[in-house]
C-alpha cells in the first residue's frame, strides 16, 4: 500500500473515530446513531445533483449496499439496547477485517500475500482484544454478542459490495453519495415511527454535533472507497478499523476515561499491525 493512500486511509479513520465518539458521550446511543445516519443522507441528498452519475454496471452495487447498511444501522440500535456499547463495538469492527480477506479471494480474486495477511491478523486480534477489557455486561450479553456478531458478518459484506462497486462506478465520491442518499430515509421513518417523542427532543438538543457526525461519516466512507480503488479491499478494510486506535485516544485525552494497562496493549498490537501493512 502507497504511503499516500494509507494517510488518505488514516485520516478516514481519524473522522470515524471522532464521529463515533461523539455517538459514545450521547445520552442516547441508538437515536444519535440514527440522526447520525439521517444527517449523512441529506449532506448526500444534496450533492448528488452536482456530481456525475455512477457508470450504469455499479447501481446494483449502490442498491445492495443501501439494502445492506439498513439492515446494518437497524441491528447496531438492536445490538446497543440492553447491551453495552463497549462489548458490541469490538465484535462489530474487529471480525469484518478478516471476513472480508477470507472472502476476498474466492469472492473477487484479490489475493493477499503472507505480509499482508500477518497485519490483518493483528489489527483484528487487537481490536477483538478490546473484549478482554470489556466484559459482557447489560441485561442480555449472549444476545449482545449475537447480534454484534450478525452485524459483522453485514459489514464484511457492504465492504465487498462497496469496493468492488467504486471500482466499477468511476466516481467512488458518487458512489458513496447515492448509496447514503438511499440508506438513509428508511432509517429516519423507522426511527420516528418508533420513537417520535424521543426523537424530536434528542434532534432539538443535538442537532449541530449530528450534522458534524454525518459530515464526517460521509467524508470518511468517501475516502475509503477511494482507496478500494488503489489497493486491495481486505487491507483498507482493515487499516479503517485502526480508527480505534484514535477512539482510544479521544477517550482518553477528550472524554477523560480512566483505562487500565490492556486497552492500550490492545492499541499496541493494532499499531504494530498498521505498520505491518506499510511496511508489505
Amino acid at each position: 500500500m502507497s504511503t499516500g493512500v494509507m494517510l488518505v486511509v488514516l485520516f478516514a479513520a481519524i473522522l470515524h473515530a471522532s464521529w463515533n465518539a461523539l455517538v459514545k458521550a450521547s445520552p442516547d446511543k441508538i437515536l444519535d446513531i440514527v440522526f447520525v445516519t439521517g444527517s449523512a443522507g441529506v449532506i448526500c441528498a444534496i450533492a448528488v445533483p452536482f456530481l456525475p452519475l455512477p457508470n450504469a454496471a455499479s447501481w446494483p452495487y449502490i442498491v445492495a449496499s443501501a439494502l445492506v447498511h439498513i439492515v446494518y444501522f437497524l441491528l447496531i440500535g438492536a445490538a446497543y439496547r440492553g447491551g453495552d456499547m463497549s462489548h458490541a463495538y469490538p465484535l462489530m469492527r474487529g471480525a469484518p477485517p478478516l471476513l472480508v480477506a477470507i472472502a476476498s479471494l474466492p469472492l473477487i480474486g484479490e489475493r493477499l500475500t503472507a505480509g499482508e495477511w500477518f497485519g490483518v491478523v493483528l489489527i483484528c486480534g487487537g481490536i477483538l482484544g478490546l473484549l478482554l477489557v470489556n466484559h459482557g455486561s447489560g441485561r442480555n450479553p449472549a444476545r449482545t454478542t449475537r447480534l454484534a456478531l450478525i452485524n459483522a458478518v453485514m459489514i464484511a459484506i457492504y465492504t465487498l459490495i462497496d469496493g468492488t462497486g467504486a471500482r466499477l462506478s468511476g466516481h467512488s465520491a458518487s458512489y458513496t453519495m447515492w448509496m447514503f442518499a438511499l440508506a438513509a430515509p428508511p432509517v429516519l421513518i423507522w426511527a420516528l415511527a418508533r420513537h417520535r417523542v424521543a426523537a424530536q427532543a434528542h434532534f432539538r438538543e443535538r442537532w449541530y454535533l449530528m450534522s458534524i457526525g454525518g459530515a464526517c461519516t460521509v467524508a470518511a466512507y468517501a475516502l475509503v472507497l477511494w482507496a478500494m480503488t488503489r489497493a486491495p479491499i481486505a487491507m483498507v478494510a482493515a487499516l479503517r478499523e485502526s480508527a480505534i486506535l484514535f477512539g482510544t485516544a479521544i477517550s482518553v485525552f477528550v472524554l477523560k476515561e480512566r483505562h487500565g494497562y490492556s486497552r492500550p496493549v490492545a492499541a499496541l498490537v493494532i499499531l504494530l499491525g498498521v505498520i505491518t501493512l506499510k511496511l508489505t
